[in-house]
C-alpha cells in the first residue's frame, strides 16, 4: 500500500471515529456540568476538603480558587521532585535540581508538559505517578472548568455567578477523565504499552555487552498524557519510544485520544446554550483548519528534492519507520493543533515548511481544536472578536448568543488575545538579546531563530513540543520558561473568566433582523479569516526571519 493511500485511510478512519463520538460524548459532558446531583464519592471529597458544593461563585472568586489550587499544585510538585530520593519506587533517582524542578512543576501544572529532562533518567516512579500523572488529570480539569464557567456566562442572565470551581474540576476529573482513562489504558496495554514497577536493570545484549532496561507504569500515564492534551513522555523519546507507542494501531489510537474531547466540546457548548447549530459551526471551523494543517505537513514531508530523500521516498530523517510519513505527519499536525505536544518523530528534522506549519498551529492559539477546554474557550474569545468586527461593518452593537458585545467585553477579549503573543515574543526577544541565553543557540541563523520562537510559542500556548538544537536545560530557560508558562496560562484564564462574568450580568436580548447569524457559513468564513489574519499580523516578522528565510534561500 502506498504511503499516500495509507495516510488517507488513517485520516478517514480517524475522522469517522471522532464523528461517532461527537454527539454522545458531547451530550454526556453537558449532562455532567448541568446536573444538580453529586456522586457519593464527590460528596465525600467535599466534606473532607471543607467545600460547599452549593456555593455559586462570582468570577473573581472562581478565578482565585483556580489560582490557589494551581499555586498549591506547583508547590506540591516542586517539593515532590526535590525529595524524590526519599520516596518509595524512586528507582535510584537523585533529587531533581532546583531550577529544573521549578520548570517542571510550572510545566505540568499549566498543562504544558515542557520537559528539559529525560524522564527515564530523572524521575522515579512515585514522582511520575503521584506528581506528573496527577497533574495531567487536574490541569486538564482546570481547563475544562474555566470553559464551563465561560459557557455559563452565555447561559445566565442578570447574575454575577459562574458556578463553583471545586465542583467543576471534581466532575471533570471524576466523571470524565478518570473513566475514559481507565478504558484507554486497557486498550493501550492490549496494544503493547508497558505498565509495571520493574526497576531499572541490566540485560545481556544479543551482540554482547549489556544494556540498561527501564520499565515503569507507562500506560496509565500515557493515556491521560494524550486524553488531557498534556504530552509529557515517560521516556525521553516520548511517543517514538516502543514502550509508549509500539505499533501503528497504538499510534492511531493515541492521536484519537488527543482529539476526542476537544472535538466533542463544541457539542457540549451547543447543548448548554440551547443551540446545537453553534456547536456544529465551531467544530466545522476546527475540523477545516486541522485538516488543512495535516494536509500541508504531509505535502511538505513528501517533497523529496535530493538523492537521499528520493531514495527514502520522502523526508524520513527523524521519523519512525513503523509510522512513516503518514503516521508522523498526522501525529505532528494533531499534537500541535491541540495543546498536547507529544511527538512520535523529530520535529526539528521535518522540512522547513513542514516544521513551520506545526509552529503556526500553535500560533493560532491552538484552537483547531486546541486543548481540553482551553481550545474551545480560545475559539469563543476569537468568535467574540469576530462578532465585534461584524458589528462594526454594519454599524450596530454586535450580539453573540443574545449577549451584547460592548467595550467592556471587547477589552477582556483583546487582553486575552494579546496575553500569549506578549509572553511568547518578549521571551524570545530576551533570549536573543541577552548574552547568557545566546550560549544555548547551537544552530545560528534563521533555523536558530525558529528554534527559539518555537520554544516560547510552545511554552506560551501550553503545548510542550520542541525543536532540538537549543540547549534549554539551563538556568535561564528553566526560570524564564516557567514564568512564561504560568503567566500565559493563568492570565489568559483570568480574562476568560472576567468575560464570562461580564456576559452573565447581562439580560439576553431577542434576535432581530440585523443580528449576525453565528451558525452559518458566512460567520464561519469570517471567523477563519480573523484567526488567520490575527496570527499573520502578530507573528509574521518572526516567521519571515525564521522559517521563510530558511526555506526560501
Amino acid at each position: 500500500m502506498s504511503g499516500a493511500v495509507a495516510g488517507v485511510l488513517q485520516l478517514g478512519l480517524l475522522v469517522a471515529a471522532l464523528a461517532a463520538c461527537y454527539r454522545p460524548l458531547g451530550d454526556y459532558m453537558a449532562r455532567v456540568f448541568l446536573s444538580d446531583r453529586h456522586w457519593r464519592v464527590e460528596r465525600a471529597w467535599y466534606r473532607l476538603a471543607g467545600i460547599d458544593p452549593g456555593a455559586d461563585q462570582r468570577w473573581g472568586s472562581y478565578a482565585r480558587s483556580m489560582l490557589a489550587f494551581s499555586g498549591v499544585s506547583v508547590l506540591f510538585l516542586y517539593l515532590l521532585e526535590r525529595v524524590q530520593n526519599h520516596l518509595p519506587y524512586a528507582n535510584g533517582m537523585a533529587p531533581v535540581p532546583s531550577f529544573l524542578a521549578w520548570n517542571t512543576a510550572a510545566s505540568f501544572v499549566t498543562n504544558t508538559n515542557w520537559q528539559n529532562y529525560a524522564g527515564e533518567s530523572t524521575m522515579g516512579y512515585t514522582v511520575q505517578m503521584a506528581g506528573l500523572a496527577v497533574q495531567n488529570f487536574v490541569s486538564a480539569g482546570v481547563g475544562i472548568a474555566v470553559l464551563i464557567a465561560l459557557v455559563r456566562g452565555f447561559m445566565r442572565n442578570k447574575t454575577d455567578r459562574l458556578g463553583n470551581f471545586w465542583v467543576d474540576i471534581t466532575r471533570a476529573v471524576v466523571r470524565l477523565l478518570l473513566p475514559l482513562s481507565v478504558i484507554g489504558a486497557v486498550i493501550l496495554m492490549a496494544a503493547g504499552v508497558i505498565d509495571n514497577f520493574t526497576p531499572t536493570h541490566l540485560i545481556a545484549a544479543v551482540t554482547g555487552g549489556q544494556q540498561t532496561m527501564v520499565g515503569g507504569p507507562v500506560a496509565s500515564q500515557e493515556v491521560i498524557k494524550e486524553l488531557g492534551n498534556n504530552g509529557g513522555g515517560f521516556f525521553n523519546a516520548n511517543s517514538a519510544h516502543p514502550f509508549e507507542n509500539p505499533s501503528p494501531f497504538s499510534n492511531w489510537f493515541e492521536i484519537f485520544l488527543m482529539l476526542v474531547i476537544p472535538f466533542a466540546l463544541p457539542r457540549t457548548f451547543g447543548k448548554m446554550v440551547g443551540d446545537n447549530r453553534q456547536g456544529y459551526l465551531l467544530v466545522a471551523v476546527m475540523l477545516g483548519l486541522w485538516l488543512t494543517s495535516v494536509g500541508l505537513i504531509s505535502l511538505f514531508e513528501w517533497q523529496h528534492a535530493g538523492t537521499a530523500l528520493q531514495a527514502a521516498g520522502g523526508a524520513m530523517e527523524g521519523k519512525e519507520v513503523r509510522f512513516g510519513i503518514p503516521g508522523s505527519a498526522l501525529f505532528a499536525g494533531s499534537t500541535t493543533a491541540t495543546s498536547t505536544g507529544a511527538v512520535n518523530s523529530f520535529l526539528d528534522s521535518f522540512t522547513t515548511f513542514g516544521g513551520m506549519v506545526a509552529l503556526c498551529n500553535m500560533m493560532l492559539g491552538e484552537v483547531v481544536p486546541g486543548g481540553a477546554g482551553a481550545g474551545l474557550y480560545g475559539l469563543l474569545m476569537l468568535a467574540v472578536l469576530t462578532v465585534f468586527i461584524g458589528g462594526l461593518m454594519v454599524g450596530r452593537t454586535p450580539e453573540y448568543l443574545g449577549k451584547k458585545i460592548r467595550p467592556t467585553e471587547m477589552k477582556w477579549a483583546a487582553a486575552y488575545i494579546l496575553a500569549t503573543p506578549f509572553c511568547v515574543l518578549v521571551g524570545s526577544a530576551l533570549s536573543l538579546g541577552l548574552s547568557v541565553p545566546q550560549r544555548s543557540i547551537l544552530n545560528p541563523g534563521p533555523h536558530g531563530l525558529t528554534e527559539i520562537v518555537y520554544a516560547f510559542t510552545s511554552m506560551g500556548n501550553n503545548n510542550g513540543s520542541a525543536f532540538a538544537g537549543l540547549a534549554t536545560n539551563t538556568g535561564w530557560y528553566n526560570l524564564a520558561g516557567g514564568v512564561v508558562m504560568l503567566v500565559a496560562r493563568f492570565a489568559a484564564m483570568i480574562f476568560v473568566l472576567a468575560l464570562g462574568g461580564s456576559l452573565a450580568r447581562q439580560q439576553k436580548v431577542p434576535e432581530s433582523a440585523g443580528t449576525l447569524k453565528t451558525h452559518g457559513p458566512l460567520f464561519a468564513g469570517l471567523l477563519v479569516g480573523v484567526i488567520v489574519i490575527l496570527v499573520g499580523l502578530t507573528y509574521f516578522p518572526a516567521l519571515a526571519l525564521g522559517p521563510f528565510a530558511e526555506g526560501l534561500r
